[in-house]
């Protein structure tokens, strides 16, 4: 499907940059600027520092005059808007509209309803536009009465001003969501966990280090290493961690021997 996000008369060209990145995180690279302040805004210094490296969505953003040009090709419109208004389309939140539209999908699969040229019957759209107004005055009645639905972000009810980049940001997330997201990428490589070989070395290793600091007698033993056993058993240590461990022990063993070897010289 595709998706566009509509930026009508903007003001701050900081925010074009911002809503560009924003478009790039979530996958979205279909930007159009509908009359902007500044006729060189996707130039603009302040622009591609606010980008952040998404050039190549900048690159292909485009500028027009009209709304209509804007929304060439586009069978589904959403408008964002905070205020609420007496007419116009249904008002709803990001997450529970596009759920709505999963459902009428579903359906339209389940009953095979015929394809129009851009919609299917069921009100499934093919092309998706998201429309944000300027940030002073945010979208005109006439524009929001063009759209399908007006999005509502939920917000603090006492303070419910939204950084237009912001809001770029949130409804591009919802709408990945809704199509079914990206997968969740580990910061770090999932540790290897020792095995009960690697275990029972540094438990002897252990053994033999409390046994020269006087912290464990061979004689009576009593159930010491078995409680050790089952301490590391529950802590699942990785193998990184046997070898600190095991390093652990190998300095407890040559503390031991100085401390042996400082009393025979002393002797």
């Amino acid at each position: 499907m595709q998706t566009r996000f509509i930026l009508i008369q903007t003001s701050h060209a900081g925010n074009v940059g911002a809503a560009a990145r924003a478009l790039k995180v979530m996958g979205f690279d279909d930007l159009v600027l509908v009359a902007p302040r500044w006729a060189n805004v996707l130039r603009r210094q302040e622009t591609i520092q606010r980008a952040s490296g998404a050039l190549d969505v900048l690159d292909k953003a485009r500028i027009v005059a009209t709304l209509d040009e804007a929304l060439d090709g586009m069978t589904h419109l959403c408008a964002t808007a905070m205020t609420p208004r007496d007419f116009g389309p249904p008002t709803h939140a990001p997450r529970e509209y596009f759920e709505l539209l999963s459902e009428r999908e579903l359906a339209a699969q389940r009953s095979s309803a015929l394809e129009a040229d851009s919609m299917h019957e069921s009100g499934v759209p093919q092309g998706m536009a998201f429309l944000f107004g300027c940030e002073r005055f945010g979208m005109a009645n006439e524009d929001v009465y063009r759209c399908n639905v007006a999005l509502s972000i939920p917000t603090n009810p006492k303070f419910g001003s939204l950084n237009l980049a912001a809001a770029v940001q949130l409804i591009a997330y919802e709408w990945r969501l809704a199509l079914g997201g990206y997968d969740v990428l580990p910061a770090t490589a999932p540790p290897v966990r020792a095995d009960a070989r690697q275990v029972g070395g540094m438990l002897a290793h252990w053994e033999e280090a409390l046994a020269a600091i006087d912290f464990l007698d061979p004689a009576a033993p009593k159930k010491l290493m078995p409680r050790l056993n089952q301490l590391f058993n529950r802590a699942a240590p990785t193998i990184e961690e046997i070898h600190i461990l095991r390093g652990i022990a190998k300095a407890m063993l040559q503390t031991a021997d100085k401390a042996s070897a400082a009393r025979s010289s002393n002797n």
